[in-house]
């Protein structure tokens, strides 16, 4: 079966609504393929306000964090119904940053994954290696870790992308070749198979997501298992068109 083509776009802690209204726009007004899905993830003051800009039906919004919990006296978090209530319609869960920087754990990730899913989010659930888990050879050790905390949680993965991000390709400039990346995502694929279904596995989004950009897309084009990407600098910029337009 086809899996339709997913963009992310992950603007992290970047922008102004001047900067947001301008990147929008340039999707509202370009020439988008009509089987492409589409989704920014602006920083949290944003999320209503992009998603009132939002004209093109190939795009929606998400947001970038979300918590466990609905509501209550949990300072600085996102809350998922409220994610809802502006119009967003997924999350990032998991990201390398949020791991690295923030401390949340495999088990952490699982737990909001559910609870987003079971509110009726999609969820970008990010999974991936450090370089120096990289260099010991623990790259299908590591993400499949991260994905049994996740897959011990999950009972409906239809609103599940996974985003493969080699940690150490995030704002270095590096990043891994189309074959590097087909081989992972083909291994991830199987290991969902294993762990999970053939038909999840076969019908479940991976994507790339270290350090894509509007030169290097096209390339991954004919990777059979690498179904779209997780975009972070490059989505800040008129580049971001050219990948949204890279399996043209």
């Amino acid at each position: 079966m086809a899996r339709t083509f997913f963009i992310g776009g992950n603007f992290k802690l970047n922008g102004t609504k001047q900067s947001i209204k301008e990147i929008v726009e340039r999707l509202n007004e370009a020439t988008l393929p009509k089987d492409v899905e589409v989704v920014l993830c602006p920083p949290a003051p944003y999320l209503d306000y992009a998603t009132n800009l939002v004209s093109k039906p190939q795009v929606t919004i998400g947001a970038q964090n979300a918590y466990l919990k609905a509501s209550g006296a949990f300072t600085g978090e996102n809350s998922v119904e409220q994610i809802k209530d502006v119009g967003a319609k997924w999350v990032i869960l998991g990201h390398s940053e949020r791991r690295t920087i923030f401390g949340e754990d495999d088990a952490l990730i699982a737990e909001k994954t559910k609870f987003a899913l079971d509110k009726g989010l999609g969820v970008i659930l990010c999974i991936g290696e450090t370089l120096e888990e990289k260099k010991a050879g623990n790259t299908l050790k590591v993400v499949e870790k991260q994905l049994d905390a996740a897959i011990a949680q999950i009972k409906d993965w239809t609103n599940v992308v996974i985003a493969y991000e080699p940690v150490w390709a995030i704002g270095t400039g590096l990043a891994a070749t189309p074959e590097d990346a087909q081989e992972i995502h083909a291994s991830i694929r199987a290991y969902l198979a294993k762990k999970v279904s053939s038909d999840v596995a076969e019908k479940t989004r991976i994507l790339y997501g270290g350090s894509a950009n509007g030169q290097n897309a096209h390339t991954f084009k004919d990777k059979k298992d690498v179904d779209g990407f997780l975009v972070g600098g490059a989505s800040l910029k008129p580049e971001f068109v050219d990948i949204v337009n890279s399996r043209n």
